[in-house]
């Protein structure tokens, strides 16, 4: 048996924040995937335990000891609209452990069915959602950017209806908080101060203890969850991913990457680019994330107005407003530096924001394949242009901008082989392809085949070295396969 140290903070400190529940039990529990690394990480130790125990633990089948499930309550703005009361509808966390880098972790079921913020769902998943979200998230964890992981994959032997049967699965989710924008809505907009008070005292002590002691400490927590989540969407937009839903009920405290429903990697660069399903306007467009996560920080800022040292609401409404103008210029400042490390600068210039900037013009002018571009443009500095020239219609292009970027480059000295490698440790060349995701799903949905998910993720943990045999997973899809190409959350 697995021992596990699960502590009960939240439920504790924040009662009204969260509803105790109990798992279904599943009818036939079959471990999908396990992952040891991270269970290491949690300070888990499951030598000698077979996957049938691994199985019925990581389902709801039994219940891992000291584990105290709760599903937790928030509201959220669902493509722009209130929605008062959402919460844990298929979620329940089991507890937290103190990681062994000293590190608070949430533990958490998704998929195990009804909850008392159920609405009318049946609380399920099914095996192909929860592989998207093991798969997604291990791209995400290996190309460095803030994210929930999964810890493990269980079918469960039921049945799950959506537009057809599907073969059900519980998730076990490993996030370092699952406290949402959201969260603070669903108080705020309840007018309960004093639970408000309590959620951003909680809040503090366990992401932002360094600010505890502040002159005006939930003024200064707001400034730092902004700059986060600036940093968070320009890696999200450096990798080309696309969340889908950034509802508010979507954005963490922590800076986490959280809920890979309607998400996708891009293929060809286009800001305008959405694979979701159910956003039928744009909203959660590639191009507009940025102001979806300042707007959604507007609506924390509008949460925590209560809780701001202020002389007066106004003074205090204009505290929040300086606080969220600043995300822009964060996330610019943000960006810029991770876009000069993908072009090989270690110094900063004043027009390195144009070259940047013309660079990606040019990519989508010319309907260049995103991650394909940016790798290969390491190439031309050790002569060899083939590659980069072949993803583009009208080659030509590239040679003023090329020569603008060479130029910039002589300026720091660096030799160009040293520029190239480390271009190449920044710009990945396996990236979470659609089609390669679509792939391994449905072996896995329809016939029980895991195989290609365990290549895929095998590929995806080294997203920056490139290895023979592994041509497959650097191409996109075909025009046919991208064409109308949509996700859906799995709900």
């Amino acid at each position: 048996m697995i021992r596990i140290p699960f502590e009960h903070s939240y439920a504790t400190q924040l009662p009204q924040a969260c509803a105790a529940a109990n798992p279904d039990t599943p009818a036939a529990p079959r471990l999908l995937f396990w992952q040891a690394g991270l269970a290491g990480e949690l300070g888990m130790d499951t030598s000698g335990v077979d996957d049938a125990t691994l199985a019925a633990l990581f389902s709801g089948a039994q219940l891992p000891a000291a584990a105290q499930p709760v599903a937790q309550v928030y509201a959220g703005h669902q493509f722009g609209g209130y929605s008062p009361q959402l919460g844990d509808g298929r979620a329940l966390l089991l507890g937290e452990v103190v990681d062994t880098a000293g590190q608070r972790r949430d533990i958490a079921f998704k998929g195990s069915g009804r909850t008392p913020f159920s609405r009318r769902g049946d609380g399920k998943a099914a095996v192909g959602p929860m592989l998207r979200e093991l798969i997604i998230g291990e791209a995400m964890h290996a190309l460095g950017i803030p994210t929930t992981r999964a810890l493990a994959v269980v079918a469960t032997g039921d049945t799950v209806y959506r537009d057809r049967p599907l073969p059900g699965a519980v998730l076990t989710r490993v996030a370092a908080s699952h406290i949402r924008v959201g969260t603070y809505e669903y108080f705020a907009n309840r007018g309960d101060e004093a639970m408000l008070r309590q959620l951003a005292a909680y809040t503090l002590q366990r992401h932002y203890p360094q600010l505890q002691h502040a002159a005006n400490p939930y003024l200064a927590m707001l400034e730092a969850v902004c700059q986060r989540q600036a940093s968070l969407l320009a890696q999200w937009m450096h990798a080309g991913f696309i969340h889908g839903v950034m509802n508010t009920d979507n954005m963490t405290l922590s800076g986490e990457t959280i809920d890979y429903g309607p998400c996708a990697f891009m293929d060809t660069y286009d800001p305008a680019t959405v694979f979701s399903s159910i956003d039928e306007r744009g909203r959660y467009a590639y191009g507009n994330q940025p102001a979806i996560a300042q707007w959604n920080l507007a609506r924390l800022a509008e949460a925590l107005l209560p809780l701001l040292d202020a002389a007066s609401m106004d003074d205090a409404v204009a505290q929040a407003t300086a606080v969220i103008q600043g995300f822009q210029a964060h996330y610019q400042q943000a960006w810029l530096a991770q876009a000069r490390v993908k072009l090989g600068l270690v110094d900063a210039q004043e027009d390195d924001l144009a070259l940047a900037e013309d660079w990606l013009l040019m990519m989508h002018r010319q309907r260049v394949d995103f991650t394909l571009a940016w790798r290969y443009l390491a190439d031309t500095l050790e002569g060899e242009a083939p590659r980069l020239a072949g993803l583009f219609a009208q080659p030509a292009v590239l040679h003023a901008w090329l020569a603008r970027w060479q130029a910039r480059l002589a300026v720091s000295g660096r030799p160009a082989a040293l520029v190239a490698a480390s271009m190449r440790a920044a710009n990945p060349l396996y990236i979470a392809r659609n089609h390669l995701v679509e792939e391994a799903l449905a072996a896995a949905s329809e016939y029980g085949d895991t195989a290609l998910a365990q290549q895929l993720l095998a590929v995806l943990a080294q997203p920056f070295t490139e290895r023979p045999g592994l041509a497959r997973y650097t191409q996109p899809a075909s025009a046919e396969l991208a064409l109308g190409y949509r996700t859906f959350c799995g709900t």
